[in-house]
């Protein structure tokens, strides 16, 4: 009989669990029964496939789901695939194959990777956002948030229907007062598209003509190009579909008080959404720009939010955003060349670059001044491409003393710095100036004072403020502001409406027709899905011009899918398509009732299996702390008002586990090198040892410099599971990963360290199997009590590190509880079917298969976890320290229940005491009951 043969045991077990859908959820589930949702964040079908930093959640997760299995929940434990995007059709156009064949294939290959690695999804209810009808779905949700308005009394997105009602019944003022009947039907179309929360609108996007798409930020580097293929991005304007995600910036804020998530990706949604109390701000124009701005249309004057009205005496010079529309009014003759050349300059830049704190401030003087409301100053108006036009008013009050990015732009252009504030003695120290030189010229600081403190040099006619602290002085700005008529105060947020569209052509159709008289008509709902077309030429249209008009894949398709005529009118179909967030925004919904054809979701299933928190446990990594999480939230909350859901957010509990790193190479370039091809001085492949002194690395002869970083292809130092899973096998891959650490902390692979687990595996097959008959190495006879309270302790430990996911430790108490096992001739079966059982979800293959040589027929997926006796959990006996003069010379084990003369009588009859007692006068003899002895003598 051969030494655990993990190969054998694991194609095997991996079969019969298939073979018999051991892991499919019931579509009809006992509802008597408590239920657990467990949900990985379902990944991207890359071509590359899996390394073995990606599993890491995967078997958590998995652990997790065989665990509540045993205890007797129905669990839902799906996985599907994030399977549209644009690198997948980059791709295809590069090789010239259709993306469904390359997806598909690469979704192959995953789902071949996983099973190996012996994950016990539901694969019935396997999914990829790519099938026609999945997306189905995904277009049906799209209608209902265009058939939606958010109602701002309540708060609650409602039927657009219902809107319209209050307008027809004159319960509602229409925005520019005229009755409802009077409008046409266009026009009726234009006001209700102002409340929509799916609507059409020309924003600034970054433009990469090259791919010929709009991309998100994340899709764009820092030096403002695309992030695939390094191709230069602009900003422009385009008309592209939005979410109206802003109308529920505050809901998206209270509710994560309803969450069981880590508390740093609670911060970065506030962060993101950035809710600020402050004040809105008219700046009068002075001269003859108030003249030109007024001609052109403009109010004369410029309207500026800040956090911070109590600086206002402060503002000596403005700032709009290059985009900012009344720039070219502000503008005069003389400064006319050098503000376009800025602009054109400023719209070749991302959002992001533009943000980068350090980055070199440039700007450029538009020739005209505002007035400040308080002090009457003149002060000019400079474009600057710091100021975002999406954020705020796209024009801001500069107040260089008390704001670092304000500070920097003074200093550059050497505009003046006036302080408002007074920081304290520490700030000052810090940068060795007296308050008096610092009130008299704030430049002599060597950065900006962000802090609170009292109001100085803040008093005119109109207003004074000196001496009051920060919050009593925005309180009085504020009133005075509109008491004025010169601003009012408000609540902004940095959150800004969800751009929808993408000129490609993998991803979701809209369904969205457009009239020949500009009317946008949704699709029937029984008319979807909207699939896509199959098309040769999926190619965008390239190009080199940055002013190119942007032409999607869509407007190449046949004319029987691109037009529709419906009552003798042609229709145009929107020829854009979503993005990949789309159908990633609610997939956890479907798996609960991927076959329905009649509806998104079973409304009894969803009520079960979502319960009244969501999903009992969602796995994954921290990357996604903003964006999809964000993004789910709102259209479940829109599907929760429209009564399509019962839960008002979708993931009760969150956890990010940590990464997988790697060593790394890199070349002279600084490009990286294949890791598994770098050999040190010797010769000897890098990534076997890793932690000598003084060792060089090479790479095809020449010397590459080593760096440490999380593993995966840009760093190409990945390790395939594949080939773990050939050498070593898939519990022990499973073992390793969850033995290395905390699961929510980063570790470092090193595929020298795996031994040691694959050493306790083999030693579990040797302790429990004879490997000469192969029959299991067990009796019946009665353990040892001490060996039974270990099993009994081991049990009450790895049941809260299974809640926990705390496998580390679970494993460890294993291994201990394995140690005393082996010292037995042979395992009482009392002592090794519980281990076995524990031993379960963390390295099943082995358990299933140890579980049936202990004579049970059966699969012990379903076989209850075994429960700690409450009895020996609590010793009998008790180890304490017997001290001569206050020192410890031994220890003696004595019952709990032993009377203080039997424990002095036993520490004095101690080898090690007696010799320390003899020929000494025992003066004294204390016992504190079940801690220690301390004999005196003398």
């Amino acid at each position: 009989m051969s030494t655990y043969p993990f190969q054998e045991i694991e194609s095997r077990w991996q079969r019969y669990w298939e073979e018999n859908n051991t892991f499919e959820t019931p579509r009809e589930p006992d509802e008597n029964k408590p239920k657990f949702y467990v949900l990985d964040m379902f990944p991207y079908p890359s071509g590359v496939g899996l390394h073995v930093g990606h599993p890491l959640g995967y078997i958590a997760t998995d652990i997790l789901g065989r665990y509540k299995k045993m205890q007797g929940f129905n669990v839902l434990h799906p996985m599907g695939f994030d399977a549209f995007g644009l690198p997948a059709e980059q791709f295809a156009v590069e090789h010239g194959v259709h993306p469904r064949i390359t997806t598909e294939n690469n979704i192959e290959n995953m789902v071949r990777q996983l099973k190996r690695l012996g994950l016990g999804y539901d694969w019935d209810r396997r999914l990829a956002t790519t099938d026609v009808d999945y997306y189905k779905w995904t277009q049906w949700i799209f209608l209902q948030l265009y058939h939606a308005w958010v109602d701002t009394e309540s708060g609650k997105a409602r039927p657009i229907a219902a809107l319209e009602q209050a307008f027809e019944r004159g319960e509602r003022e229409t925005p520019d007062g005229k009755a409802w009947n009077t409008y046409t039907r266009l026009q009726k179309q234009e006001v209700l598209a102002q409340y929509r929360l799916a609507f059409l609108a020309e924003v600034p996007v970054n433009w990469c003509p090259a791919l010929g798409t709009v991309l998100a930020n994340e899709e764009v580097t820092n030096e403002g190009r695309s992030e695939r293929g390094n191709y230069p991005v602009y900003r422009r304007p385009l008309k592209q579909w939005m979410f109206r995600i802003t109308a529920m910036a505050d809901r998206l804020l209270d509710d994560l008080s309803l969450v069981d998530w880590p508390e740093p990706i609670k911060i970065m949604q506030r962060n993101w959404i950035g809710k600020s109390k402050g004040a809105e701000v008219a700046f009068n124009l002075a001269g003859e720009a108030a003249e030109k701005v007024r001609a052109d249309g403009h109010t004369p004057s410029l309207r500026v939010y800040t956090t911070r009205p109590d600086t206002l005496f402060g503002a000596t010079y403005m700032v709009v955003a290059p985009e900012h529309p009344m720039v070219a009014a502000l503008t005069t003759d003389e400064q006319q060349s050098s503000v376009q050349a800025y602009c054109a300059e400023a719209a070749a830049r991302t959002e992001r670059d533009r943000m980068a704190d350090a980055k070199q401030k440039t700007g450029v003087f538009s020739g005209s001044f505002a007035i400040n409301p308080l002090s009457g100053d003149h002060i000019p108006i400079w474009i600057a491409d710091y100021v975002l036009m999406g954020y705020g008013t796209g024009a801001i009050m500069a107040v260089p003393a008390h704001d670092e990015r304000d500070f920097a732009f003074a200093k550059t252009f050497d505009l003046p710095i006036k302080a408002v504030v007074a920081p304290g003695d520490t700030w000052l120290n810090e940068q060795g100036l007296s308050r008096e030189v610092y009130l008299a010229d704030a430049g002599t600081s060597k950065e900006a004072f962000v802090g609170n403190g009292m109001a100085v040099n803040s008093a005119s006619d109109l207003l004074t403020l000196d001496g009051m602290d920060t919050k009593a002085a925005k309180a009085k700005t504020i009133a005075f502001l509109e008491q004025a008529g010169l601003g009012e105060g408000q609540t902004q947020y940095k959150l800004r409406d969800w751009l929808f569209s993408r000129q490609r052509y993998w991803g979701e159709p809209f369904p969205i027709l457009h009239g020949p008289d500009g009317e946008i008509r949704p699709v029937d709902e029984q008319d979807l899905p909207v699939a896509l077309p199959p098309m040769e030429d999926f190619r965008p249209e390239a190009s080199d011009d940055p002013d190119a008009p942007p032409r999607p894949p869509l407007a190449k398709a046949d004319a029987a899918w691109r037009t529709v005529e419906i009552d003798g009118v042609t229709y145009e179909r929107e020829l854009n398509t979503m993005p990949q967030w789309a159908g990633s925004c609610w997939y956890y919904l479907r798996f609960i009732d991927n076959r329905n054809d009649a509806a998104m979701v079973s409304p009894s299933k969803e009520r079960y299996w979502m319960g009244e928190r969501g999903i009992d446990l969602y796995v994954g990594g921290a990357e996604h702390a903003v964006l999809h999480l964000l993004y789910s939230r709102f259209w479940h909350k829109c599907l929760f008002d429209l009564g399509h859901v019962g839960t008002p957010e979708p993931f009760g509990k969150l956890f990010n586990q940590g990464y997988i790193q790697a060593y790394a190479y890199r070349d002279e370039r600084g490009v990286a090198v294949e890791a598994t091809e770098v050999v040190d001085q010797d010769g000897n492949p890098a990534m076997d040892v890793q932690d000598q002194p003084g060792r060089k690395f090479f790479f095809e002869g020449q010397p590459v410099t080593q760096e440490y970083g999380k593993m995966g292809k840009s760093l190409k130092n990945a390790v395939n599971p594949d080939d773990i899973c050939d050498q070593y096998g898939c519990d022990t891959l499973r073992l390793y990963e969850m033995y290395m650490g905390p699961l929510e902390a980063s570790k470092p692979w090193s595929t020298r360290d795996i031994v040691g687990v694959n050493r306790f595996l083999r030693r579990v097959w040797r302790t429990l199997v004879d490997e000469t008959t192969g029959t299991a190495r067990v009796s019946d006879t009665q353990p040892p009590e001490d060996l039974l309270r270990t099993l009994n302790k081991t049990i009450e430990k790895v049941t809260g590190d299974m809640e926990r996911l705390s496998f580390n430790t679970a494993i460890a108490a294993l291994i201990e509880l394995l140690a005393k096992m082996t010292k037995q001739e042979t395992t009482s079966r009392m002592v090794a079917e519980p281990f076995v059982l524990m031993l379960a979800p963390l390295a099943p293959h082995l358990a299933e298969e140890l579980w049936q040589r202990l004579g049970h027929p059966q699969s012990l997926a379903d076989r209850a976890w075994p429960k700690a006796d409450a009895a020996m959990l609590v010793d009998d006996k008790v180890s304490i320290a017997v001290q001569i003069n206050g020192k410890v010379r031994s220890t003696i084990e004595i019952s709990t229940t032993a009377s203080k003369e039997s424990v002095l009588s036993a520490a004095k009859a101690d080898e090690k005491v007696a010799r320390y007692l003899e020929g000494q006068t025992l003066r004294r003899e204390i016992y504190v009951p079940g801690k220690i002895v301390n004999l005196v003598v003398g």
